[in-house]
Order: structure tokens, then sequence, then C-alpha cells
């Protein structure tokens, strides 16, 4: 017997976000036990350097994790920022898709989940309550308040158990938690892992971290300077599809399409309107609300064919060479190191984006594997690390692509070696919500690609002039060895006194410090290399800085040729895979 259509839907119900993801946690990163906490750092950790840097504090954040049992933690996070009003304390943490930062702006996040799926989790793995402390300046008075919550997954909202207030000494939040389910690690995709890679892209951020055995970590901040607030830009043109017309113009108070389009859009002059006008014959002085979808789809493709001036970069705000390198020092203590920031680019048309490179070499470079230095790849967006995904990811693609051999780089895998990418963009074209991953759009492919050749560049005269440094001190010393053994056995055979070889050696090697230094014979002051080693060794070193400016000015490659000469390695393939 068939069933009516109104039998079918007797079972038809609506999700709210929060069941949702209640039923999909994966898609919010929390998928494995390890992952799920470096998620969990993730969200607090990016949500309080946001709210710190808008306030113009620097962040200071410290971070408790104690174990409570197998897989069961709890952990306290607490940050200096401007706090929370107690009226968007429960908004923030229990409301999904609720948040300031649905703006064209750049941000760390931009979907208003964060902290509400840590909440999420929390309560779906232990049934426990999450434990606010916020302190605050309103209305010129400091207040502070406690408050213990539930999220009520069915409404999207929370549900308060209980309220304290206090008279706070300073401005910031802290946040309780307990997990089950999840697993602190000190691996390359746990928890301290991501601090310590978050340090890299922020300098200016300093965590204090105290892991589950008790151990307590300092990560100090390398800048004293609060990062430029990056502004709100309005979208491109070319970016922008029918649909977008169509929802612009039913949310406008604009009395004209004109005037939409004109303060909607970023480069949309007067006389960019009346071209559209032409090529589409739609009157844009046409009431918003009256658009046809027709006249919309008109008007994006006539947008296609025109040309307009590059999408605005102000408020695209980069990390910096100066800074970055700052960051790498600090963590990885590198004997070579070198940043560069490439000009602002756009993909899809319309969306601009900036991608910042930088590489470390030998000291704590690297990761370290069953007690070997290998490289590694520090993968971020907007300052964020992506720990995750990163098969799939547009930097995976573009750095498995360069020749990393031609740079004297012949076995790359187990160097120590610390490659660092940053996409700057007001719409990261993350390929999921666990935003771990960027879309290969070949724009940002082609940057990446072509900011790693010019530092890999530079890494290869370093380690070209280091050894030819090093070859010329081993001759060097080659040389004062057997030299007072050539005397003695010369003055055997002359069966003369062995002359006081110091002083010999010293009239011997006074012509060959001076070639080796380009200097005129009689005009070098006399050395020896046995009673001032020191003073020769930094005049060596000087001669070889020397070398590296010498090597800069003289060599200038295009590196649009060298993309297109440059043959594919596999040396990366397996790391990568991993």
């Amino acid at each position: 017997m068939s069933l009516q259509a109104s039998e079918l839907f007797n079972e038809f119900q609506q999700l709210s976000p929060s069941e949702f993801f209640r039923k999909n946690k994966q898609m919010l990163g929390f998928s494995g036990k390890i992952r799920s906490l470096t998620m969990v750092f993730h969200e607090l950790i990016t949500n309080s350097f946001d709210a710190a840097e808008e306030a113009g504090i620097l962040p200071e954040i410290k971070i408790d994790l104690q174990k409570l049992g197998k897989d069961h933690y709890l952990l306290k996070h607490t940050d200096n920022g401007p706090g929370i009003p107690e009226k968007f304390i429960m908004q923030v943490y229990c409301s999904m898709f609720a948040g300031s930062k649905f703006r064209n702006i750049q941000s760390r996040g931009q979907q208003g989940l964060g902290c509400s799926g840590c909440v999420l989790l929390s309560q779906m793995t232990t049934g426990k309550p999450a434990k606010v402390s916020s302190a605050c300046i309103e209305n010129g008075e400091m207040k502070g308040v406690k408050m213990t919550f539930k999220m009520d997954v069915k409404k999207n909202k929370g549900l308060l158990m209980e309220k304290e207030e206090f008279i706070p000494t300073s401005t910031g939040v802290s946040i309780e938690l307990q997990f089950k389910e999840v697993s602190y690690s000190k691996a390359e995709q746990g928890a301290f892992e991501y601090i310590r890679r978050t340090m890299v892209g922020n300098p200016h951020a300093q965590i204090i971290f105290r892991d589950p055995e008790g151990e307590k970590f300092i990560f100090k901040r390398a800048a004293n300077i609060v990062p430029i607030l990056p502004k709100e830009v309005l979208p491109h043109p070319k970016g922008v599809t029918a649909d977008d017309l169509i929802f612009m113009a039913k949310h406008t108070d604009k009395r004209r399409f004109r005037s939409l389009l004109a303060s909607s859009l970023s480069r949309m002059s007067e006389k960019k309107l009346r071209e559209i006008e032409e090529i589409t014959h739609v009157d844009l002085n046409k009431r918003p609300k009256s658009m046809k979808w027709e006249e919309a789809e008109k008007i994006v493709h006539a947008i296609g064919k025109m040309n307009f001036m590059a999408p605005p970069t102000s408020g695209l705000i980069p990390i910096g060479n100066e800074q970055i390198e700052e960051g790498m020092k600090e963590i990885l203590k590198p004997e070579f190191i070198q940043a560069t920031t490439r000009k602002p680019v756009s993909y899809r048309g319309g969306v601009a984006f900036i991608i910042e490179v930088g590489l470390a070499y030998g000291g704590n470079s690297g990761r370290i594997v069953n007690e070997q230095r290998k490289s590694e790849i520090m993968r971020f967006a907007n300052r964020v690390p992506l720990t995750f995904d990163q098969g799939s990811c547009a930097i995976t693609e573009a750095l498995k692509t360069v020749d990393w051999k031609r740079y004297g780089l012949k076995d790359l895998e187990n160097i120590p070696f610390t490659m660092f990418v940053n996409i700057i963009s007001t719409q990261v074209p993350y390929l999921s919500t666990g935003k771990q991953s960027v879309a290969p759009e070949p724009e940002i492919v082609y940057e990446v690609r072509q900011a790693s050749m010019i530092v890999a560049r530079r890494l290869q005269k370093y380690i070209r002039v280091k050894k030819a440094a090093q070859e010329k001190e081993m001759r060097s010393k080659i040389f004062e060895e057997y030299v007072p053994v050539i005397l003695r056995e010369a003055a055997i055979l002359a069966e003369t006194d062995v002359p006081e070889y110091k002083d010999m050696l010293s009239k011997v090697t006074h012509r060959a410090l001076a070639e080796l230094f380009g200097e005129d014979p009689d005009k070098i002051e006399e050395i020896s290399p046995l009673d001032d080693k020191d003073a020769r060794n930094e005049d060596i070193k000087k001669n070889n800085t020397d070398d590296v400016d010498d090597l800069e000015d003289r060599e200038n490659i295009d590196l649009d040729e060298e993309l297109e000469n440059s043959e594919n390695t596999d040396s990366l393939d397996q790391y990568f895979d991993e």
C-alpha cells in the first residue's frame, strides 16, 4: 500500500545551525582526537588575537591544560583583550553564525562558528557547562561578570545557569571547558605545534602554556608593535554575480540602482555606469527593488567585458618581512633567514591577495622526527596556521613544483629547513568550513611559487659562499699544520739549524694572505696566523659577506623564465603525502 504525500511529510523538521553541526561536527574540523583539541586551541587563540588587536592591545594569552583522565581534559584559556559585555557573552559562545566579522575585511575568522563550536564540542563529549569570566569597560566603568551556561542546541542560544558580578582590575576574558575524546600531542598536528607556529606568524603576541604534565612554556613576543588594523573594502565588480546584485537590491535604502552600484562596489565610477547602460540598455535610474533577474545577468555579463582598475589593497595588511624574520628568529634560531612579500594581485578577477614567504635554514629550523631534523612547511592564512589537509592546499601544490635541487638542496626532506608561507586576503578561498586548506587558484599557486624561488636563490648564494669559506679555512689549517714539518725536514737536509718557524711562517704566509684579501703584498701588515687567528677569521667573514653582496649585484635571473624552464622535483612528495 503506497503512502500519501501528507504521510511522507510527517517527519519533516527544520534543524537549527547548532543542531546541524552537532550532527556534523567534522565540518568544523572536529574529527580525530588530536585534531579536535588542536582546533579548539585554534578557535580560542584566533578570537583572542582579533579582539586584542582591534582594541590596540598587544595580545597576551595564558593556557592551562589539565588532564583529568584518559582522553579527558580541562582547558582554561585567559586573554588580556577588551572583554565581552555581559549581554553578548552567551551570543558569542552559544549562537552559531553570530559575530562581528561578516564584513569584506581581512580577518582571522569569518564565519562566526569558532567559539560556539568549542562550547558545542565540550557539551557533546562531557555534558558539562561552560564557565566564562569577562571584564570590560562599559560607559566608562569597569565591570566584571562570571557566568555558567550551556548551549540550547534546538534554539541555537545559551541557557544561563549561574551568574556572579565582581570588580575586576583589568580587562579580558577567561573560559573553562572540559573535553573528552580528545588527545594532547607534541606531534606536527598537535596543540603544542599549533602554538609554536602561531608565534612565528604573530611575533607581537605572547603565550604562556602549561601542558598536562605541568611543564610551563613561555613563548615571548619578538615585536612590540600592534599590527595596523585592516580596513573594510567594497567588493570588486569582477567578483559579483547576478544573485549578489538582486540581494543588494532587496536590502538597500538607495532610491536608484545607479546609486546602489556606485556605493556598494569598488572602482565603479560614473563613466563605468554609463558604459554599462550603453552595453545592456538597462535603465540604472530605476528603483533597485524593481530590478529583474534578466537585467542583473546582463549587467554581470557587461562587467565581464569591461576593464576595471585592480581591486583596492588598502584593506590588506601583511605581516611584513622584518616581522616575519623576527618571529622565525625567536622560535627557530636559524643560521640563515630571508623573507619576501609579493605585490598585491587578485584571483577570480576581483579578489585581492598578498603572498608572504619566509625561509629559515640551520639552527632549530625544521621538525624533529626520530631525533633527526627534517624540513617542514608552515602554511598560514591571515596569520593563522593551517596544520591539516595540506595535500590539497594551493601552497603545497606550488612548493611541490619548485626544483629545489637547483638551489643546492639535494636532500630537502632531511635538512634543517623551514618554509613559511602566508596568504593575506579579505576572502581566503578555503576548501571547507574547517579552514585548513586553500583552494588551488592558478594565481595563488603562481605567486607562492615565485616568492619561494626568490628566497631559495638567496639561500643558494649563502650556501655557496659558506662552502667556499669552509674550503679556505680547511686549506689554511693544512698549511699551518704542515709548514713547521717542512721547515724541520728542510733544515735537516740542509744540515742547518731549524729556524724559528713562527717567524718564518709569518713571512711565508704574508704574501698568501695578501693574495687572499686582494691587497698589495708590500702594503699589507704582517699577521702571524698562529698568533692572531681570530683577527684573520674576522677578515675572512667580512670577505665572505662582501662576496654575497657581489653575487647579489651580478645575478639577476628572470623569475618568469625560471618558472618556464625549471623541472619539477619529487623531493618533497614523500613529505607532502604524509
